[in-house]
């Protein structure tokens, strides 16, 4: 069976297809929360928040008349768990925004790393060159400049591997103006990089 007639019988009421629903994607959609949320909170307010934005989410699903879900097409082969994902992207982001909870640079996740040293060691698309070891106890800083969206751009794009297509529905703009996003961030960390004594092979 398809992802659509799947859904349809979920829209439709059938019960069974949507305990098969909630037991497929409940688990996905979480993980999907987590992910974002541990670059995003301390750790102690993960679990909290994440219950609520699932709850939320679920609700935002099913409300009037499953409104949302029936807005999904599988257009150009998307499977449900892609645009699942996608929706559940969007809504925690909007939901970071209305808490004006910034993303921490600092905040360990269960493998000992942080969003810091995870841009700084692979995820940018440049290398740190430096005559000594890297400060990253000064590069912070930089990091620290960015504003709430370019933080959030850049856990998006190389933390949770979304592309520049899907950053542009999620921060509803055009592809242009994402790439003139992307490379403003780039050029500010390598202004910043660069006054501190780094250089930056583009």
């Amino acid at each position: 069976m398809g992802d659509l007639d799947f859904l349809r019988r979920c829209i439709q009421g059938e019960n069974a297809s949507w305990d098969i629903f909630v037991k497929r994607y409940s688990r996905l959609i979480y993980s999907y929360i987590c992910g974002i949320l541990k670059r995003s909170l301390a750790p102690e307010l993960i679990q909290d928040y994440a219950q609520d934005i699932f709850q939320g989410l679920f609700a935002y699903l099913v409300e009037d008349n499953f409104k949302k879900l029936r807005t999904f097409k599988a257009k150009n082969g998307c499977s449900l768990a892609s645009w699942l994902r996608q929706v559940t992207v969007n809504y925690t982001i909007d939901f970071l925004r209305r808490e004006r909870q910034m993303i921490s640079l600092e905040e360990e996740n269960d493998d000992g790393l942080n969003l810091k040293d995870t841009i700084a060691d692979s995820s940018l698309p440049v290398s740190l060159l430096t005559e000594q070891h890297e400060d990253l106890s000064i590069l912070k800083e930089c990091f620290e400049r960015l504003g709430f969206e370019e933080k959030l751009f850049l856990e998006l794009h190389f933390n949770q591997n979304l592309k520049l297509k899907e950053l542009m529905r999620v921060f509803k703009t055009s592809r242009a103006a994402i790439d003139m996003r992307k490379k403003r961030i780039i050029l500010q960390l390598k202004e910043c990089f660069k006054i501190k004594g780094y250089l930056l092979d583009l």
